[in-house]
Protein backbone atom coordinates (compact mmCIF):
# COMPACT_ATOMS: atom_id res chain seq x y z
CA UNK A 1 0.00 0.00 0.00
CA UNK A 2 1.27 3.60 -1.06
CA UNK A 3 1.67 5.98 2.28
CA UNK A 4 2.82 8.60 0.61
CA UNK A 5 4.47 10.28 -2.51
CA UNK A 6 8.19 12.43 -1.67
CA UNK A 7 9.66 14.55 -4.49
CA UNK A 8 12.79 15.28 -4.73
CA UNK A 9 13.53 19.22 -6.54
CA UNK A 10 17.34 20.19 -7.04
CA UNK A 11 17.46 23.58 -9.28
CA UNK A 12 20.61 24.45 -10.53
CA UNK A 13 21.96 27.65 -12.17
CA UNK A 14 19.60 29.63 -10.10
CA UNK A 15 19.85 33.36 -9.50
CA UNK A 16 21.83 33.98 -6.07
CA UNK A 17 20.16 36.92 -4.87
CA UNK A 18 17.19 34.48 -5.26
CA UNK A 19 18.35 32.18 -3.35
CA UNK A 20 19.52 34.81 -0.26
CA UNK A 21 15.85 36.43 -0.15
CA UNK A 22 13.83 34.75 2.30
CA UNK A 23 10.95 36.79 1.21
CA UNK A 24 10.99 35.12 -2.42
CA UNK A 25 11.66 31.66 -1.12
CA UNK A 26 8.20 31.97 1.03
CA UNK A 27 6.38 33.49 -2.09
CA UNK A 28 7.08 29.88 -3.90
CA UNK A 29 6.19 27.84 -0.75
CA UNK A 30 2.96 29.94 -0.83
CA UNK A 31 2.16 29.21 -4.60
CA UNK A 32 3.09 25.82 -3.98
CA UNK A 33 0.49 25.26 -1.08
CA UNK A 34 -1.93 27.12 -2.60
CA UNK A 35 -1.92 25.70 -6.51
CA UNK A 36 -2.16 22.05 -4.95
CA UNK A 37 -4.17 22.76 -2.03
CA UNK A 38 -2.27 21.47 0.83
CA UNK A 39 -2.60 23.21 4.37
CA UNK A 40 -0.06 24.86 6.13
CA UNK A 41 0.04 24.17 10.02
CA UNK A 42 3.56 26.00 11.06
CA UNK A 43 6.93 27.26 9.63
CA UNK A 44 10.38 28.22 10.42
CA UNK A 45 12.73 30.01 8.10
CA UNK A 46 16.33 30.53 9.00
CA UNK A 47 18.39 33.16 6.61
CA UNK A 48 22.22 32.40 7.09
CA UNK A 49 24.32 35.76 8.05
CA UNK A 50 26.30 37.64 5.05
CA UNK A 51 25.99 36.14 1.67
CA UNK A 52 24.40 32.47 2.84
CA UNK A 53 21.13 30.96 2.09
CA UNK A 54 17.83 30.48 3.30
CA UNK A 55 16.35 27.02 4.72
CA UNK A 56 12.91 26.94 4.98
CA UNK A 57 10.38 24.31 6.37
CA UNK A 58 6.65 24.23 6.82
CA UNK A 59 4.98 21.60 7.93
CA UNK A 60 1.38 20.85 6.58
CA UNK A 61 -1.33 18.61 7.11
CA UNK A 62 -0.19 16.87 4.37
CA UNK A 63 2.81 16.14 5.61
CA UNK A 64 6.21 18.66 5.05
CA UNK A 65 7.51 21.30 2.53
CA UNK A 66 11.54 22.21 2.93
CA UNK A 67 13.88 24.26 1.29
CA UNK A 68 17.80 24.59 1.26
CA UNK A 69 18.96 27.61 -0.89
CA UNK A 70 22.98 27.43 -1.67
CA UNK A 71 23.72 30.48 -3.51
CA UNK A 72 27.67 30.40 -3.92
CA UNK A 73 26.66 27.19 -6.29
CA UNK A 74 23.55 28.67 -7.44
CA UNK A 75 21.59 25.59 -6.22
CA UNK A 76 18.07 25.27 -4.27
CA UNK A 77 16.66 21.18 -3.01
CA UNK A 78 13.30 21.16 -2.21
CA UNK A 79 11.59 18.13 -0.59
CA UNK A 80 7.73 18.13 -0.55
CA UNK A 81 6.04 14.97 0.98
CA UNK A 82 2.52 14.46 0.74
CA UNK A 83 0.24 11.59 3.22
CA UNK A 84 -2.33 11.95 0.03
CA UNK A 85 -2.79 12.27 -3.81
CA UNK A 86 -2.18 15.38 -4.91
CA UNK A 87 -1.67 16.98 -8.62
CA UNK A 88 1.82 17.52 -9.97
CA UNK A 89 3.51 20.49 -10.10
CA UNK A 90 5.45 21.89 -12.80
CA UNK A 91 8.68 22.29 -10.52
CA UNK A 92 10.98 23.30 -14.01
CA UNK A 93 8.52 25.43 -15.58
CA UNK A 94 7.80 27.47 -11.84
CA UNK A 95 11.58 27.56 -10.54
CA UNK A 96 12.63 28.61 -13.87
CA UNK A 97 10.57 31.48 -13.61
CA UNK A 98 10.53 32.06 -9.73
CA UNK A 99 14.70 31.37 -9.42
CA UNK A 100 15.80 31.82 -12.84
CA UNK A 101 17.09 28.01 -12.60
CA UNK A 102 18.72 26.85 -15.46
CA UNK A 103 18.06 23.19 -14.73
CA UNK A 104 15.83 21.51 -12.87
CA UNK A 105 15.62 17.64 -11.35
CA UNK A 106 12.96 16.02 -9.96
CA UNK A 107 12.57 12.90 -8.62
CA UNK A 108 9.45 11.15 -7.20
CA UNK A 109 9.39 8.50 -4.96
CA UNK A 110 6.27 6.54 -3.80
CA UNK A 111 6.48 5.71 -0.04
CA UNK A 112 5.60 2.58 1.22
CA UNK A 113 4.76 -0.91 -0.10
CA UNK A 114 3.56 -1.41 -3.19
CA UNK A 115 2.62 -4.96 -2.87
CA UNK A 116 0.47 -6.48 -0.24
CA UNK A 117 2.91 -9.39 1.63
CA UNK A 118 5.90 -8.17 0.94
CA UNK A 119 8.25 -8.67 3.65
CA UNK A 120 9.06 -6.07 5.77
CA UNK A 121 12.53 -4.49 5.31
CA UNK A 122 14.94 -4.79 8.21
CA UNK A 123 16.53 -1.49 9.50
CA UNK A 124 20.17 -0.67 8.42
CA UNK A 125 21.19 -1.54 12.52
CA UNK A 126 20.58 -5.40 11.95
CA UNK A 127 17.96 -7.30 13.61
CA UNK A 128 16.74 -6.03 17.02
Amino acid sequence: MIVGTEWLIEAEGCDPNKLRDEAVLRRIFDRIIDDLGLKAIDAVWHKFDGMGGVTGLVALTESHLACHTYPEHQTATFNLYCCRTRPEWDWEANLGKLLDAADVKVTKIERGSSEAGNPKSKSAGGDN
